[in-house]
């Protein structure tokens, strides 16, 4: 596992966070050639499409770059390592693994939907899936991929949809007379 390489997840993650994106961050590395193929982030809200995970879009652009390089793509996928600032879900666990991909390094759980332990194992369950198992390492600077969330949801995602939307609300502190933002679901007010 190489610290510089993640540092470029955490990049992206911060990229994202600017752009009012999940701060999820990814880079696919070749192992053979020591080189950075593809650079992600997520861009589910900027293309009001939920696949667009970090990971499919480095996928997307590890086709291109395979189509540019007049290479096979599905040469290219077992010389991949993947390091991502946050675990996989189900879906993209389930696309790496049938890719073939070598590695998976990640820095938080993903509890609501992780596809390598927290939720479904789909990286390695061989009870649904036959093909080679997807290793991963798990937790490589994970205080700080969980605070790159942490500041991504304390803000309010103007991109979510309205039943599910947190609106923050000021109301005043009555035993200290200042405001304070609290967040209720919109379908509440």
């Amino acid at each position: 596992m190489k610290d510089s390489l993640f540092q470029e997840c955490v990049e992206q993650a911060e990229l994202a966070l600017s752009e009012k994106e999940v701060a999820i961050g990814c880079v696919f590395y070749n192992t053979q050639t020591n080189e950075i193929i593809a650079r992600g982030r997520n861009s589910v809200n900027a293309s009001k499409n939920a696949t667009r995970h970090a990971e499919m879009n480095c996928i997307d652009d590890t086709l291109r770059w395979c189509h540019d390089n007049q290479l096979e793509p599905d040469d290219l996928w077992p010389q991949l390592d993947v390091y991502v600032t946050c675990e996989p879900c189900i879906m993209c666990a389930r696309i790496l693994r049938n890719l073939k991909f070598n590695c998976v390094y990640y820095g938080c759980s993903n509890e609501r939907f992780g596809g390598c332990r927290s939720v479904l194992n789909v990286a390695n369950d061989d009870k649904i899936i036959k093909e080679k198992k997807l290793e991963f390492v798990y937790g490589i600077r994970e205080r700080e991929t969980i605070n790159l969330l942490k500041t991504f949801y304390s803000a309010e995602n103007l991109n979510a949809p309205d039943g599910l939307r947190k609106v923050k609300k000021p109301r005043l502190d009555l035993g200290t007379k200042t405001t304070i933002t609290t967040t209720t679901e919109a379908n509440n007010t």
